[in-house]
């Protein structure tokens, strides 16, 4: 039995989330995509099979690359100030990081089950996230597609106009990277 880690990080993919509008005055906001621009993944092996991970997100490592929808497009300013008022719903400076460990990896189609903890804004809630592993010849691609909810997480979604819009509770979080196999 040969066991191993692998280390991947922002240089290997992406991790991206995509925010919703919604509320009477929805048609003024923009969906956003953010990047988590700093991340850091251990995937530990037994016999080339993963059989624990952690991943750790910096939330300070957010970065707003674009807006759809909205009465006029995004500009940068406006991408701060979008920056800074997600950093407020983390509370990135109490919370500074964001973190996912499995331990229980079970095969799944195309790839692998893994089921853990995520820890997000200080509270930790049960997950399970499919992944799928493809060969690319002399690497490997991962990828992942999950839903995070603001209220999972003790989190207030952005809001402004007294409620009338605001970001929707559900965000998509995409991860793809690839691995140059050993």
């Amino acid at each position: 039995m040969t066991t191993a880690e692998w280390m991947m990080d922002a240089s290997h993919g992406e991790l991206l989330v995509t925010t919703g509008v919604t509320g009477p005055a929805a048609k003024m906001g923009h969906r956003l995509t953010l990047a988590m621009t700093s991340w850091q993944a251990i995937v530990r092996t037994s016999s080339d099979e993963p059989v624990s991970v952690e991943v750790t997100v910096d939330v300070d490592s957010l970065e707003v690359l674009r807006g759809e929808g909205g009465v006029k497009g995004l500009s940068g300013p406006e991408k701060m100030l979008a920056r800074s008022n997600a950093l407020g719903v983390f509370d990135a400076k109490m919370f500074p990081t964001i973190t996912f460990r499995a331990d229980d990896v079970a095969p799944a189609d195309g790839g692998y089950q893994f089921t853990g903890t995520l820890e997000i804004h200080g509270v930790a809630r049960e997950r399970t996230v499919d992944v799928q592993v493809s060969d690319a010849g002399d690497s490997w691609r991962i990828a992942c597609d999950a839903e995070v909810r603001h209220s999972d997480f003790q989190m207030k979604p952005y809001s402004m106009v007294m409620g009338a819009m605001k970001v929707e509770d559900a965000v998509a979080v995409s991860f793809n990277a690839q691995v140059a196999k050993d």
